[in-house]
């Protein structure tokens, strides 16, 4: 009956007890005789061709350094300008939020509101001037009255036109578009 140690390793069958006994002894001796067996040389002959491999990979992927900085920078710098456009993004958005809220319903009734009241004011203010300034009895001016009336009606024709659309817009005859 065979050994264990030959049935399984069938290489040392051919070897004499001394020749395994200085497979033993001498480190030299049992490094050739290891490295002769098939399947250690297949498994060193796989090292070699995975070494190869990988050295060609190696070289591959050196060769491709200089594109991947260069590619590295063109992503950074793409980055840092899609940050520098998505904060000029947000101030902008912020300006044109403050632009349309001059243009909403509220604030522009407000604006009509405040104008019809200056207009009024003003066409006051002109009455009064007139009649503080008049000429006395018997010195009027036909020329500065009728200037003065020309500038009048002009002030309260104004003054009459945004009282209507005042009212207008009160009585909800006044329809806005959104577009």
């Amino acid at each position: 009956m065979a050994s264990p140690l030959l049935t399984e390793y069938p290489e040392l069958s051919h070897l004499s007890r001394e020749d395994l006994e200085d497979l033993l002894n001498d480190p030299a001796y049992f490094q050739a005789f290891f490295h002769s067996l098939p399947r250690v040389k297949a498994v060193l002959d796989g090292q070699v061709e995975l070494g190869l491999a990988n050295e060609t990979v190696a070289k591959s992927n050196l060769s491709l350094q200089e594109r991947l900085y260069a590619l590295r920078q063109e992503t950074n710098d793409a980055f840092t300008e899609a940050k520098s456009l998505e904060a000029r993004w947000a101030q902008v958005d912020r300006e044109q939020k403050e632009l349309y809220q001059r243009y909403n319903q509220q604030f522009l009734l407000m604006r009509l509101r405040h104008a019809t009241t200056a207009q009024d004011d003003a066409s006051e203010a002109l009455a009064s001037s007139f009649v503080q300034h008049t000429p006395s009895a018997g010195e009027t001016n036909g020329k500065d009255v009728d200037d003065f009336v020309k500038e009048f009606k002009e002030l309260r024709k104004t003054y009459h036109k945004r009282v209507m659309w005042g009212d207008k817009w009160a009585a909800g005859k006044v329809l806005w578009r959104d577009d």
